[in-house]
């Protein structure tokens, strides 16, 4: 297959190349290469490929500032993700759009399945949410993939924890949001598998099993046998960040195991997998 991936160069973006690669024809845009904004310019660069499917990985993910410059998140994650839409009706592509547990407002107390409705605290949420709607309107073929908690090459939760615990004796690290950590490696593998099929839809994806920030937190120090830090739980309220954020997101693969198809592995493998990979 002919296969477009924007924001190749972040963590997701890296993977999906280096998985897809080997058996398809990857073109990979990072922000530099395709402004998703420019609908003019992200129609151009899509039609003149005429792929048949358009990875949209290109998002503005930083949650804090998109609640403190909701222009921008409007921009990337809504409008960037109409346009790349739009670009696929005249490629008549199909569209891979990855999205987030941040649509949910974390008060189920129990997994999310797809035919959850959502309720998004968060202006990067909300934004997501309108990209997912706009996806949906403008293309019959698409899949929407939620995820949660990712973790890659590049900066990310782990990497932070452990340049952290090269600085400090005591870390102060979220106990009352709880999530799924998911390996970009894995997530970009099931994709892979999924526009091989295909198999339409919204779906939720992530790495089995479920944590605190706090216990994701002593799991990364615990694998990476750093002992001389002490890792303290303290509540999102003590953090005081310009973005709410759900207290339960964990998404349960629902879809997933309807079909009978193959859950990801354990975060904790992923995980362990993840660090013996950075020694």
């Amino acid at each position: 297959m002919k296969i477009v991936i924007t924001g190749a160069s972040g963590q997701l973006g890296q993977d999906l190349t280096e998985i897809l690669a080997p058996k398809n024809e990857v073109f990979s845009f990072s922000r530099r290469d395709m402004d998703v904004s420019n609908y003019k310019k992200a129609a151009e660069a899509i039609s003149s490929i005429e792929p048949n499917v358009v990875i949209h990985s290109a998002a503005f993910t930083n949650v804090d500032e998109c609640e403190t410059n909701p222009d921008k998140a409007y921009l990337i994650n809504a409008i960037g993700a109409r346009n790349v839409a739009l670009a696929c009706q005249i490629a008549q592509a199909a569209m891979v759009y990855p999205s987030t547990d941040y649509l949910f407002d974390g008060k189920k107390g129990s997994p999310y399945i797809e035919f959850d409705e959502p309720n998004p605290l968060s202006v990067y949420g909300k934004s997501k949410l309108a990209g997912e709607k706009y996806v949906q309107s403008l293309l019959g073929r698409y899949y929407i993939i939620r995820t949660s908690w990712l973790y890659g090459r590049g900066k990310n939760f782990v990497q932070t924890i452990l340049k952290l615990a090269t600085e400090k004796r005591e870390l102060s690290i979220v106990s009352d949001q709880i999530g799924s950590p998911t390996s970009t490696y894995d997530l970009a593998r099931k994709i892979a598998l999924l526009i091989d099929e295909p198999l339409y839809g919204t779906y939720h994806i992530t790495n089995q099993g479920s944590c605190s920030w706090y216990e994701f937190a002593k799991e990364i120090l615990a694998v990476s046998a750093v002992r001389n830090v002490i890792v303290k739980p303290i509540t999102s309220q003590e953090l005081k960040r310009p973005a709410p954020r759900p207290a339960y997101s964990v998404l349960k693969n629902y879809c997933l195991e309807l079909m009978g198809l193959e859950l990801l592995r354990p975060y904790q493998e992923a995980l362990q997998e993840y660090l013996d990979k950075a020694k």
